[in-house]
């Protein structure tokens, strides 16, 4: 195994600390790394290096600055290896995972983000697996996408989500297939890869206020979506609705603003709530009436991408174009 593998170590549990308020992300995590990895067993690894951030991130911290900054450091050393591993939060993961698939189309080398439960600090850890299992997908097998490797298993980073927040198998991918399983043997499942195209790294500054999301619950007000939407920098809504998607329909104010916010330009893309399916627009009236004001039905993207998904296409591209490319299967995220 001959491949030269970049570790961009962005911060999360995999190189956290105990201290008396809690694990804290530490700085100094390669030589940990490299003492964990002086085995010689570990000559079957790729060669690798290792480029820790200056300012770690915890992940339940993450900004949407954090993707223009993890992305272009890619994009920068692209030439210069042949795969790359992120370590980053468990919290925030699938959010990363999916902006980078958009940000990175087109990609011919893998990009692997891993990270763990457990730190590597401590005697008992999920992190050195992940990140051995990382390295060798990373630097044994042509996957040309950005995937989540966790216990196990290679996701579409994209189709990822949290599931779990105490279990080691903390994320799947409900509404696609793994990509691989990593048991006795490493099994990839070649034909649910993407396919090759040509390489189109866009990577934008973000505005943190450009995208909200409104979760539909019982007793839900108008107020509460007016307050959301009374910002000039709202350019669009992630709908997290019921079902099939299904919003309450019989709040007619409700209704209203969400038409008026569709006039003024805004982008309303409607995700269902259940971990499983996607949204069916229509298949009841109360669905009917989002296709009525002209909401985007967003099919079976998970929140986290469907969020990551709006903040790319508000940053790079123009209003007219929002409805086709968010119905569009861009980098494998949804079932079109």
């Amino acid at each position: 195994m001959k491949q030269k593998i970049l570790i961009i170590y962005a911060g999360g549990t995999i190189g956290m600390q105990a201290s008396e308020n809690g694990y804290v992300p530490v700085a100094g995590f390669e030589q940990q790394v490299r003492q964990q990895l002086s085995t010689d067993s570990a000559r079957q690894l790729p060669v690798f290096e290792m480029l820790e951030l200056d300012q770690l991130i915890d992940s339940s911290n993450l900004q949407p600055r954090h993707w223009t900054e993890l992305a272009r450091i890619i994009e920068a050393y692209w030439q210069q290896y042949d795969g790359f591993v992120l370590l980053h939060g468990t919290d925030t993961m699938a959010y990363t995972a999916s902006m980078l698939s958009f940000m990175l189309q087109g990609m011919d080398k893998p990009v692997i983000v891993t990270g763990s439960q457990i730190p590597l600090a401590e005697l008992r850890n999920d992190a050195l697996d992940n990140l051995i299992t990382s390295l060798m997908l990373a630097g044994g097998y042509d996957i040309p996408e950005v995937c989540i490797c966790f216990n196990g298993r290679l996701l579409r980073g994209n189709r990822a989500s949290k599931l779990k927040s105490t279990s080691l198998d903390a994320f799947d991918s409900p509404n696609y297939g793994h990509l691989g399983q990593v048991g006795i043997n490493i099994e990839l499942h070649t034909e649910r890869l993407l396919e090759s195209k040509p390489l189109l790294f866009n990577i934008p500054e973000f505005n943190p206020d450009a995208v909200v999301v409104l979760p539909v619950y019982p007793g839900l007000s108008a107020r509460v979506a007016r307050d959301l939407l009374n910002h000039n920098s709202v350019k669009g809504i992630v709908l997290h609705t019921y079902g099939a998607g299904n919003p309450p329909d019989a709040n007619t104010e409700l209704m209203v603003l969400l038409e008026q916010a569709v006039q003024r330009g805004i982008t309303i893309v409607n995700v269902t709530q259940c971990v499983q399916g996607q949204v069916s627009q229509g298949a009841y009236a109360t669905g009917a009436t989002l296709n009525r004001i002209g909401v985007i039905p967003g099919s079976d993207l998970t929140l986290e991408a469907a969020f990551a998904k709006l903040h790319y296409l508000i940053a790079t591209e123009p209003q007219d174009k929002m409805s086709q490319l968010m119905s569009q299967s861009l980098c494998g995220e949804m079932t079109e």
